[in-house]
Parts: structure tokens; sequence; C-alpha cells
């Protein structure tokens, strides 16, 4: 039985010194590259490919043709696996039977568009090889010896100028080599991920442009956030797209302020423009964000608006808006939601609000009111507004209707059977308010908002203010987080924290990162980030709104003043003489409905016109009597009118119906009309 040999015995203090290497002589020889036949066959295959490269060998054509042929295939499908995949996993999650039948119908829709797609990019496809390779084939068989190397010549040049790769960063194939990811999914998106260890330690950050495939775009990634010692630990959901690519990464400590806040730096290693890296931190996983590393417009490929035909849709439907950053639809309903829409100066916030006017224009359940104190409001959609007020004196009476209007609502509601909100439809519409420059309103008329902006939801009278700014300086209250739907474009840092919260910036709110429109560059204008979208998660999120150019506007608006416009019910105006007004001191002479649409230049409701004379001959009549108040009986026989004639033509002047008028002929307080009533109608 052996023993094992002792451990060495361990001291701080040193031994002798090792005895001094005695010195040659003789000549010296630098040392150089090892001959070619002692390099390692890795080594003779890397240095081989960049001869080829650089040579414009045969793989490099190959190469060349292979991109060629992604690009056709990227066009091809053009995103729209992305898009019908996000609306399957939404159908497969929800188990509301009517959001279900409403998927599968979207569904089936965006099947047919990617049907229709296909069908016109390989016919366009198509033709175009077909008039190519007939060219090519005549001009080779007629052309002699000549003609055919010059084809060959230039179809060669093509591969290699379309093959040839840039430099690549040093180490960068070394860096790969390890990293063999899954083949992507259906979509596109390579679900695997790789980590911080799997790279080299010496691997710098280089052009996004050179990475060509998912384990190169990882290593760019990781390498860049090392640089900037940013605590990634993972890339995975890597997907390319005509834009530029996408992935998701994660950190190891902290959260993804630490990536927003170092955007520069990264946008520097990754050699890409100003503010074309888009961060979107995930709420569902608090250590990860989405990278966007973008090199053309990722909004070019996104559909045009829908056509929406008159009194086609319910102000309760979610209708496309927009489109985001991600290829998803941006879908609104603007049924009892208050909104603010804050952008500064070309940053699209008319188009934003024609957009949205476009939408409720269309309903056959709602009515549109366009104030702006300053400027042209919906500008060439005016056809199809109910009503516009510009003056000082026509918004504060717009607003003042609508606030008594909503109270008694209020009370009518539940008579009608309604529960506890306003039910909209084709008899009983909603009402929504789109008010541009809201800060250059009177005070009065600030106020009068505001008090809607309370009281106006459950009553369906929806109120969407715009601004230059969020805050206080702008809005006069410090109302901005208050208000449900909030969609921010271009603007300053302060207007961000203002209407998304003083830390909103550090979670990936970032419109102040937007650029406004000059005269020449639209920029982005028109684009958006959204908090309070009904349906939609609150992500930190860019949208781009659907841009309507004037003619468009004005054929839709005359489309929809053809069809008719949405009218006030009746029993609603009832309703508000049976109210006390608002105590708002100065509050402004209440008006009928036909009255404010007169005072607006609007156009009269039906029937108005016969029953105005009614009005005026009802005046005159108490004019005569020299009273202020008459029974509806005593009204009648003044006019030769029968009390339903009178009653009915009164009705359709806007006239509420007769009420308690205080003692008058000898009795107590009998029904009938005062000439206050008559007066605002």
């Amino acid at each position: 039985m052996s023993t094992a040999a002792p451990h060495p015995h361990l001291s701080l203090v040193k031994g002798d010194p090792a005895p001094a290497v005695e010195a040659l002589e003789g000549t010296v020889v630098p040392v150089g590259q090892p001959p070619l036949w002692a390099r390692s066959q890795a080594g003779l295959t890397r240095l081989a490919d960049r001869v080829v490269d650089s040579r414009g060998g045969f793989p490099t054509v190959v190469r060349g043709y292979r991109r060629l042929g992604s690009q056709w295939v990227a066009g091809y499908h053009d995103g729209w696996p992305h898009m019908i995949r996000t609306v399957s996993d939404a159908l497969a999650a929800t188990q509301d039977h009517a959001e279900q039948d409403r998927l599968r119908a979207k569904l089936e829709q965006r099947r047919g568009d990617y049907l229709r797609h296909r069908l016109i990019y390989s016919g366009v496809t198509a033709g175009i090889g077909v008039v190519g390779t007939t060219g090519l084939a005549v001009g080779t068989l007629t052309g002699g010896l000549l003609v055919d190397v010059a084809v060959l010549a230039a179809g060669w040049w093509y591969g290699v100028r379309r093959g040839r790769t840039e430099t690549l960063a040093p180490g960068l194939h070394a860096a790969t080599e390890a990293i063999q990811l899954a083949a992507p999914t259906a979509a596109g998106v390579t679900a695997q991920g790789v980590t911080m260890d799997q790279i080299p330690a010496d691997a710098a950050p280089f052009p996004v442009r050179q990475a060509q495939t998912p384990e190169q775009l990882a290593v760019c990634v990781l390498a860049a956030m090392r640089r900037e010692n940013i605590p990634v630990v993972e890339v995975f959901g890597i997907s390319f797209h005509v834009w530029g690519w996408e992935c998701t990464v994660r950190v190891g400590e902290g959260t993804p302020e630490a990536i927003i806040t170092k955007a520069g730096g990264l946008e520097t290693s990754f050699d890409l423009g100003t503010n074309r890296l888009r961060i979107q931190p995930l709420k569902e996983r608090r250590a990860c964000a989405t990278l966007r590393l973008i090199e053309s417009d990722p909004f070019a490929s996104a559909p045009p608006p829908p056509y929406r035909a008159p009194k086609s849709i319910s102000i309760t439907d979610r209708s496309r808006l927009g489109t985001s950053i991600g290829g998803d639809p941006l879908e609104i309903s603007l049924a009892g939601v208050m909104g603010l829409i804050v952008a500064a100066s070309g940053g699209g916030k008319t188009g934003i609000l024609q957009s949205l006017g476009e939408v409720t224009t269309a309903c056959y359940d709602n009515i549109t009111i366009d104030l702006d104190p300053f400027g042209d409001g919906l500008e060439d959609l005016y056809d199809g507004v109910r009503l516009t007020a510009r003056t000082t004196e026509q918004i504060e009476a717009v607003l003042a209707f609508l606030l008594v209007l909503a109270k008694g609502r209020a009370r009518l509601r539940r008579k009608l059977g309604m529960g506890n909100k306003w039910r909209p439809s084709a008899e009983h519409p909603a009402i929504t308010v789109i008010f541009d420059e809201f800060p250059k309103a009177s005070e009065l008329a600030q106020l009068l908002a505001f008090e809607l902006l309370l009281v106006g939801r459950k009553e369906c009278i929806e109120v969407e203010l715009a601004s230059q700014g969020g805050t206080t300086d702008y809005l006069g209250k410090n109302i901005a987080q208050m208000i449900a739907l909030r969609m921010v474009g271009p603007c300053k840092r302060v207007d961000t924290n203002a209407v998304f919260g003083d830390r909103a910036a550090a979670e990936g709110w970032l419109p102040h990162r937007l650029d406004p429109a000059t005269d020449t560059d639209p920029k982005d204008a028109g684009h958006v980030f959204a908090q309070g979208v009904p349906g939609l998660a609150n992500q930190a999120l860019e949208y781009a709104v659907h841009h309507f150019d004037a003619a468009t506007l004005r054929k839709l608006g005359a489309e929809r003043l053809e069809a008719g416009l949405v009218e006030l019910d009746q029993q609603s105006i009832d309703a508000m003489a049976e109210v006390d007004l608002p105590e708002i001191p100065d509050f402004p002479k209440l008006l009928s409905w036909p009255a404010l649409l007169r005072l607006c230049g609007a156009r009269p409701p039906a029937g108005q016109a016969a029953g105005h004379s009614v009005v005026e001959e009802a005046l005159a009549a108490m004019d005569s009597a020299g009273v202020e108040r008459m029974r509806t009986e005593t009204l009648a026989d003044a006019l030769g009118l029968t009390v339903d004639e009178l009653k009915a033509k009164l009705r359709a002047a806007g006239v509420p119906e007769p009420s308690g008028i205080g003692p008058t002929d000898g009795l107590q307080n009998p029904r009938g009309y005062k000439r206050e009533t008559l007066s605002r109608a």
C-alpha cells in the first residue's frame, strides 16, 4: 500500500534565487509568420474566403444572388405572417365570445389581404421575369459571342457587387463559430438566446449593417452593451425586417433604463443615425426590453387607412387609426373616452385630429363638434362635421350647452333604461368634441371644458383636447395625467414628464426624441406614444397615425354630408329644461340646439326652417298680449292652431315641451310657454 506524497511546505520566506541562465553566442534570427504548411486548416479556410470575397470569386456571386433571393422573399411576405400571428395569438388567449367573433373576422380578412399581396407580388415578379428573360434570350441567340460574354460578365459583376461584404470586425468569425442558433420560426423570429459568456472577451462592436445572420447580430449587440458597461446578459427573439433588426435583451441587474440612458453611445457602436435605436421596455418582463435597430423607415410598408363609408361604423367599434412600429394596428374606440393630444409645432397634431375626426364622422351614432379658437380645426373635413365653432362666443355657447345637456342626460338615461351610463345609438347618439388649440381658448371656455371632462364621460359626451404642450403653462390646470387617453407626439422632455409621469423616459416613453416636421421633410410628424387606448396595454410603443391628404378629406366630408349628418335626439333636448344651470360665474346664456346651430353657422336640422316662423309668431302673440308667458291652449288659440299642432311645430323648432309657468289665468301653475324659452330657440 503506497502512501501519497506529502503537500509541499508553504512559507512566506523566499528561498535562494534561481541560478542565472548562461548566455549563448550566435546570430539573432527574427521570428516571422509560420510557413504555409504549419497553418491550421481553419485559418486556411478563412484566408481563402477573404481572397475569394475580395477578388469576386464564385462563392461571392452565389452569396450575392442568395441575398437578392432573400430580399424577394422578405417582400413576398412583407410582415403579414407576423400580423396574422398577432391576431391568432389574441384569439387563442381571449374567452370573450364577442371578441372571438371579431378576431376571427379580422383573421380571415388579414389572410385574404396576405393572399392578395402574394398574388400581386408574384404576378409583378413573373411579368418582369418574362420580359427580362425574353430580352436576354433574344440578345444571346442573335447577338453572337460578344453579346454572350457581355451578358455573362454583367451577371457575374452584379452577383459580386451584391455578395461582397464589408471588412468585418476582428474576431467576428471566431465569435460566431461556436454559436449555432436554431432555425427561425415561420414568422422569421430566432427565439433561442445568446448569453454574454458565449461571446469572446475581446469581441469588439461593429456596424450593425455588417450583421448577416442572427448569430452575428447577437454578437454585435452584446459587444456594444459590454463596451457601454450595460449589464445585459442575454439577447433573444432576433428577427430581420426590411427596415433593420429587432431583438429582445435581458439585463442581469437593475432595469432597462440603463440602455435608454446610453442610447446615444449604442447608436455610435451600431453606426446608426440619431434616434435610430428604439427601445421598448416590456411590462410583462421587467428585466427585458425590445430593441429595434432601424436602418430605414419602419413604417414604409404600413397599410394605408381603410375607406369608411358614411354611417358605416359605431362609435363603440374599434377602428384602425394607425400602425405600431412592430406592425400591429392601432385600433381605438372613443365611446366615453376623454383624450389629450400633445405635439409641438410640426408634430402632426392637426393630422392626428383629422384622423380622429375621420373616424367619428363615419359613425351612425355620433355627432362630431369641432372647436378651435385660433386655427381652422379639422379643415378639409368641414362638411362632415355637424357643428364648427371658432369665436369665443361660439365656443363658450357650445360648451355651456353640452354641460347642461350632460346634466339632463344624467337624469334621462335611467328613464330610458340605459343603466349607469349612456348607451349610444342612432336614436340617442354620442357627441365627440375635438378641441384644438385648447390653451388659446378663453378662461371661461377652459373652465367649461374642464367641467365637461369631469361629468361628460358617463353621458357619452367626450372631449378630445389638443395642445402644443402638456404642462400647466399650456393647460392651465394639472390635468394631463387625469385624462384617460393620452397621445404625445414630438415635444419637449417636460411635456413627456407632465403627461406620462416623472419617470416616463426611464420606462421607455420617449416622444421628446421624435423630430417635428420641417417645410420639406415630414420626419416624425404624426408619430405618437399613447397611453389609455381601450383594449391595448400601456406599452412604450411608437405609433404612426394615418395621414389623409386634403382631397381625400374633402371627398369624405362631402360623402357624409350627402348621406345626412347625425342629429341630436329630442329627448336629450327636452331633458335640459328639467335641470338647473351650473353654478359657474359668468355662465353663458343657454341657447337651444337650433339657436346654437344658427350662431355657429351650421345647417339647421330637418324641419327647423318651417317651424321657426311659429316661434316668431308666438313671440309676437305675447308682445300683443303684453305678457311673458302663456298657457298652451291660449297660445294655440292666438295662432289659430290646435294644441297638438302647436306643440309639434314648436318641437320641430327646438322648443322644449310645455312646462309649469307659474300663476297664470287664475291657475296656480298651468303648463305653457315662457318668452325666455321661446327666445332661446
